[in-house]
């Protein structure tokens, strides 16, 4: 150091966020949540700061740099302010971040994975849990639609990776069966068209419920010729197995967010259903008790 040059016993603001490396904004926010202890000010009323100042936001510095919250610095440093070692105050607050940052890296590794699914699964299908998108392998390139997937992401978050899967037999069926699908794709535009215009005891209501009763005992053969049926059997085996060894309900494991009862889950998803429509999903599931009650068989789709 030149004999000539003196370095200044205080500093302002901006040169001590210049030497920390941070902004002046970063170090007033240290003093209003009590990090860093105010400084005495100077004739012009502005900070001053010395040399312990510049010792304590150094270490700030270094330990924000290191991932440790600003709150957890400040009481390890309340626990302990005088010890020049760190404290154990420090110590405990460098446990708990190894502790995290052990816990970012494998939540990193399980995103790292879904994102690889997604790529090789294609589109959104790939963000749908293992089950559900081992039940769709084989189904061509397209022969899945956007609203297909989107019901499956809807039944997974109310009734877990399991209901979607056994849900999504369906629409296997449906993609290897075009004259199926087109069956569909007319019955649901007749439940779309009954909108609110449409009465709850019109006529339209009870023959659209009995058009979707007569589709669905027609999809249900589908899917028993085809031994889908049987996959399912098996699906639900291998579930209450794994699930009794572990000793989990697995009710609405739809891996985001909490798990919510399926009563809960489905109070809160919207559908813009009429009164109408309503209605005919009613009588189509009465008649659909009223076949099982009965043993009617299959109606099957014309031709």
């Amino acid at each position: 150091m030149p004999a000539s040059f003196m370095p200044p016993r205080q500093v302002r603001i901006g040169d001590a966020a210049a030497f920390a490396g941070c902004t002046p904004r970063a170090i007033r926010h240290y003093h209003e949540i009590g990090l860093l202890p105010e400084p005495e000010r100077g004739g012009d009323d502005r900070r001053r700061y010395g040399y312990e100042d510049m010792i304590r936001l150094l270490w700030i510095r270094r330990m924000a740099d290191a991932g440790i919250a600003l709150e957890d610095i400040r009481e390890a440093f309340a626990e302990d302010p005088a010890d020049a070692q760190g404290g154990d105050g420090i110590e405990a607050v460098l446990e708990s971040v190894e502790g995290s940052l052990a816990a970012q890296e494998a939540e990193l590794r399980r995103q790292r994975t879904a994102v690889q699914r997604m790529r090789v699964e294609g589109s959104r299908r790939g963000l749908l849990s293992d089950l559900v998108t081992d039940r769709l392998k084989g189904l061509s390139e397209g022969s899945l639609r956007q609203a297909d997937l989107d019901t499956l992401l809807v039944t997974e978050r109310i009734f877990g990776p399991l209901g979607a899967a056994v849900q999504a037999t369906r629409f296997v069926a449906l993609a290897t069966h075009p004259a199926l699908r087109e069956e569909a794709d007319r019955i649901d535009a007749a439940e779309e068209a009954l909108d609110d215009s449409v009465a709850v005891d019109d006529p339209r209501v009870a023959q659209v419920a009995a058009e979707r009763r007569a589709f669905e005992s027609a999809l249900h053969a589908v899917i028993e010729e085809s031994g889908l049926d049987e996959d399912d059997d098996a699906l639900f085996e291998a579930w209450e197995t794994s699930h009794l060894e572990t000793g989990d309900g697995g009710e609405n494991e739809s891996g985001s967010g909490r798990v919510m009862t399926v009563l809960e889950a489905t109070g809160k998803m919207p559908y813009d259903f009429s009164p109408a429509r309503l209605r005919c999903m009613e009588l189509a599931e009465g008649l659909s008790v009223l076949t099982e009650d009965e043993g009617g068989g299959n109606p099957r789709l014309p031709t």
